[in-house]
């Protein structure tokens, strides 16, 4: 993988959220949509060893699971690096199975499977992960046995698997690990047990009994500082000594998210959360029940707080309710995302809301050419069904809860939650709980939502009459926009010489008149301005094109990124952000003179957002350090300094940059 560490840095928190979100559904489509339907595996009991030393894994995987037709053959999804030395069925019976380019593990029974009917088989494995390895995703290191943090994912199928993300399973778990190290899973049983390695090395036996129906089975060991409970939820936070400095301030974020959660979802079903730190070399976070990942570099940054957030309302959704099939998967996906920017709101006003927002419908706008019901059918790991899933699916509940009002929102959520507890959700299933809960007819709604694509351009004609005898001014006008189905209640608001008036008006296919009587005289008038409703509009336009090519320089391809940079610079020639991106790829090419040139027209642009302001100064100064110009490098981050905006640290690494000149990679 290349190195994309310094695009990420700097990149608005709503790409970051869809990274975080990835471990959802972690796996290549063609399992996700042939294994789903071969069998329902209940239960596992798992008997691991992990080797820091040699970086291997040897395991016996007891897999419990019907099959919901006659089966001939069964296949299960499985590390491409760990080799199956032996599977036997209930009655002892050695079965005989081959591995599929793609890892799968297909196996031939004993007899023919029953429909039905349970069954008892038992893998014996072993193998090295490294992490260098192929892995089932591309690109992706979602398992690595290594020192000081081993991590094995879910996602990475260090242990047979079938339908990732939709088949809830139990799990009994053992786990032996060299002596001092902690190991983190779902229901812990209790401290160490000493053990011995197949080595004969001492070790730790950790024992792990996760009895609800869900997606146990990620393991994270590693050598962690201890720290002290925090709030009454139990949550416990374990960092590296590199990073202990974070662990209180962590822990009162992790806490505080953690009672907001609580508060608007209801009460979890456990109250222990473990925030563990992961490498830098694998996802941002990942997540399983009472367990919260999260990047070591990221625990003392400030946009770690969201990811914290995204990371910990997944206890709720995808933990304690599911997507029953990926079609369904915008429901958690998106809620989370939703619950994110709830404590955004919560802890920063309507305003930080507001701004995120944004990014967020840029998201949901990006690939919007299939439906979310159809979504099921992409690859989950694509650009499209990620942007879909997670930043449409947020931007429903956001407009749903503009639908019904705040009370029914907050009861439809905890309503789903206490209904469907341990069990999958359909888009159904949400409709007739909020119906439920709203007493309204919501079927168009998420119809056109979840089985339709685009959104209203919005466009406003009116004129304004005088009222005689004193009574003021009456406004008469007509919303217009582009869906001829499209039906929903939008703001509209009366801005005037006195007081602001705001009305909801019904919008019902292309026109809709409305009719708002004012006693000032109407100054401007705006339709939807508190973002509630998904649109169209130039601006997004930009953003969209903008998200795009992060996208793309995150998959390595500069030259498309670059094209979709341009696409937003010729949409708003004045955009700072859309500069500041092209100035950014054409630093990693080398080509410093025209990467100037792009950040001093970000330096020239509209200032939107404002932080490229003094990260285009820091590029600046670090492109005339690789040149040999140490007095300009200076001047430019003295003039970021002078900023006072420390927007991802940019004000430490001016400073930094200040005392020693930066030195210029090669391969930058």
């Amino acid at each position: 993988m290349m190195n994309i560490s310094s695009t990420f840095r700097r990149v608005t928190s709503g790409l970051g959220s869809i990274a975080a979100g990835l471990l959802l559904l972690a796996l290549p489509s063609h399992a996700q949509r042939s294994e789903r339907g071969q069998l329902d595996i209940t239960a596992y009991n798992i008997d691991a060893e992990v080797d820091t030393q040699t970086h291997s894994l040897k395991a016996r995987a007891t897999v419990d699971f019907t099959a919901p037709e006659n089966a001939e053959i069964v296949s299960f999804g499985f590390h491409p690096a760990l080799k199956v030395s032996k599977i036997t069925d209930g009655s002892g019976k050695l079965l005989t199975g081959e591995r599929s380019a793609d890892g799968t593990i297909r196996v031939t029974p004993g007899s023919p499977i029953v429909k039905g009917q349970p069954q008892t088989w038992t893998f014996e494995y072993d193998g090295v992960i490294t992490g260098n390895e192929d892995g089932p995703v591309e690109g992706l290191k979602l398992a690595a046995i290594q020192e000081p943090i081993t991590y094995l994912t879910y996602a990475s199928r260090w242990f047979p698997t079938n339908g990732y993300s939709t088949d809830r399973y139990m799990m009994e778990l053992h786990v032996r690990v060299p002596q001092g190290m902690r190991v983190f899973s779902s229901g812990s049983t209790g401290g160490p047990k000493p053990a011995k390695l197949a080595s004969g090395k001492p070790a730790d036996q950790y024992d792990f009994s996760w009895k609800r129906p869900g997606f146990p089975g990620t393991v994270i060991a590693g050598r962690y500082v201890d720290s002290p409970n925090v709030g009454p939820g139990n949550i416990k936070v374990w960092l590296t000594v590199s990073h202990q400095a974070s662990a209180n301030d962590l822990a009162q974020t992790a806490n505080k998210e953690y009672e907001f959660f609580t508060d608007s979802f209801g009460v979890p079903e456990t109250s222990r959360l473990n925030v563990v730190e992961i490498p830098d070399d694998t996802l941002p976070a990942v997540w399983a029940p009472e367990i919260a990942g999260i990047m070591g570099s990221r625990v003392g940054d400030k946009s770690g707080i969201r990811l914290l957030a995204n990371t910990i309302s997944h206890q709720w959704w995808g933990s304690e309710v599911s997507p029953k099939t990926l079609s369904d998967a915008w429901i958690t996906n998106g809620m989370a995302r939703y619950g994110e920017l709830m404590y955004v709101e919560e802890e920063n006003g309507k305003n930080a809301m507001k701004a995120a927002l944004q990014d967020v419908a840029a998201g949901a706008l990006a690939y919007d050419t299939t439906p979310l019901s159809a979504s099921g059918r992409q690859s989950p790991f694509s650009p499209e069904f990620q942007s879909q899933t997670l930043e449409k699916g947020a931007m429903i509940f956001h407009m749903l809860r503009w639908e019904i009002g705040d009370k029914a929102f907050l009861a439809t959520l905890k309503g789903v939650l206490s209904q469907y507890t341990d069990q999958g959700i359909r888009t159904v299933d949400l409709t007739k709980v909020a119906e439920a809960q709203s007493q309204e007819q919501l079927t168009p709604f998420f119809s056109q939502w979840v089985d339709g694509t685009g959104a209203p351009t919005f466009t406003n004609k009116y004129a304004v009459y005088r009222l005689g005898n004193n009574k003021g001014f009456r406004t008469i006008g007509e919303i217009n926009q582009d869906l001829d189905l499209f039906r929903m209640p939008v703001d509209l608001r009366v801005e005037t010489d006195g007081k602001t008036v705001d009305q909801k008006v019904d919008v019902v296919g292309t026109d809709s008149q409305y009719v708002v009587d004012t006693f000032g005289r109407p100054r401007r008038i705006s339709i939807d301005p508190g973002d509630w409703v998904l649109k169209s509009s130039p601006d997004l336009l930009v953003r969209i094109a903008i998200l795009k090519g992060q996208q793309l320089v995150a998959q390595g391809d500069l030259v498309g990124a670059l094209n979709e940079y341009q696409k937003a610079l010729t949409a708003n020639p004045q955009s700072s952000l859309a500069s500041y991106r092209i100035g950014e790829v054409l630093f990693q090419q080398r080509n410093f003179q025209a990467a100037v040139n792009s950040y001093r027209d970000a330096l020239r642009g509209d200032g939107e957002p404002r932080w490229t302001e003094v990260w285009a100064h820091i590029e600046l100064g670090k492109i005339f350090d690789c040149t040999g110009q140490r007095d300009r490098a200076v001047n430019e981050y003295r003039l970021a300094v002078q900023t006072n905006d420390n927007t991802q640290g940019a004000l430490n690494e001016a400073r930094q940059d200040l005392t020693k000149p930066y030195a210029c990679k090669a391969e930058e």
